[in-house]
């Protein structure tokens, strides 16, 4: 019987990211923060946007997402004759979902919950068949080119990375402020509207930030002090710095892709004491020891349905693809989150 079970648990998991993606839609974890304190299904309900919200489904969605540790319920006391009801608070992970926190995944949540987002999912079994990139199979084309003619598309893209980049940043910053201060110069490739090289120039403000990423990504780029965009593309030129940050790229990439970008990165930086800083997934041997491994797993196959080519990889495909791409020497930074920080020499 447990074989089933497990088989039932895995057929309908995508219903656990589908009453996510409504809670966070419908801004529950918000309506709970601004409250204070736990409330009943009929007072979140008179706050939803809708005069007529229908309480018995929003009760459905709840009991899920209090099952999965998102939201907890506190029943009311017994044996005193008053109907009380429950009440919904929040948890340690819902409060992840607030969305004016000031770390927060909820337009992660949106973006990967997204039908555009999803389609590809279902082409895995025709690249395992033929080959190729789900995305592009989905839509023709990859996902860069389809958030370009796609604005909302490419608001939503952007804004699930910012919010990711805001959470690993903060961790990269209490880690590796030394890393960052010994600098004069450093450019974020692939730094979409810009928000890690503005949170690491705001910690170092001596540093000269370059953000560089494709004109249509800029473009939507906000004014920080100490930063200059740069609508580029990465595989033909990178500006010069002392050093280059890539936070989530190359595992957007083939290894063929990576190698051209470390190239054009070696260029950018001196050859006696740049470095590359890169802030990427680190794929465990021995999987007990990372707790991560499980998400990591998950992060690889996504990679599978959003890019062309990429893949999270190990250490030992790590230090290959970089002594590959010119960088013999590199240092890997544990770090407590999902990413790893890697250091790449030239020299």
């Amino acid at each position: 019987m447990q074989g089933q079970v497990e088989i039932f648990r895995q057929l309908f998991a995508f219903a656990d990211s589908m009453a996510l993606k409504c809670a966070v839609e419908l801004g529950i974890a918000d309506i709970i923060h601004r409250n204070g304190r736990p409330m009943t299904l009929h007072q979140i309900a008179a706050e939803l946007p809708t005069t007529s919200p229908d309480t018995g489904c929003l009760f459905r969605i709840m009991r899920l997402l209090v099952r999965k540790h998102v939201f907890v319920q506190h029943d009311p006391p017994t044996g005193d004759g008053i109907n009380r009801q429950p009440e919904f608070g929040l948890t340690p992970a819902s409060r992840w979902l607030v969305k004016d926190g000031e770390l927060s995944m909820a337009p992660m949540v949106l973006w990967e919950n997204h039908p555009c987002a999803l389609a590809p999912w279902h082409c895995f079994s025709k690249c395992v068949q033929k080959g190729g990139a789900a995305f592009d199979m989905a839509y023709g084309v990859d996902i860069w080119g389809y958030a370009a003619v796609n604005p909302k598309i490419n608001q939503l893209l952007n804004s699930a990375m910012a919010c990711t980049t805001k959470i690993i940043v903060k961790v990269v910053i209490a880690k590796y402020e030394y890393g960052f201060s010994r600098l004069g110069s450093l450019v974020d490739v692939g730094g979409g509207t810009g928000a890690a090289i503005a949170e690491i120039v705001k910690v170092c403000p001596h540093l000269k930030g370059i953000n560089l990423d494709l004109p249509h990504v800029v473009a939507t780029a906000p004014e920080y002090q100490g930063i200059t965009h740069v609508a580029g593309d990465m595989f033909v030129e990178i500006p010069k710095a002392d050093a280059v940050f890539m936070k989530w790229i190359l595992h957007d990439w083939s290894d063929e892709h990576c190698i051209k970008i470390l190239k054009q990165c070696k260029k950018a930086i001196p050859h006696d004491d740049g470095k590359v800083i890169i802030v990427d997934g680190v794929l465990q041997s021995n999987v007990k020891e990372d707790a991560w491994q499980d998400t990591k797993l998950v992060f690889d196959v996504t990679m599978m349905a959003h890019t062309s080519g990429g893949k999270e990889r190990t250490e030992v495909e790590w230090r290959k693809l970089l002594k590959d791409g010119g960088f013999n020497r590199c240092n890997i930074i544990t770090l407590p989150t999902i990413s790893s920080l890697i250091e790449a020499f030239p020299n």
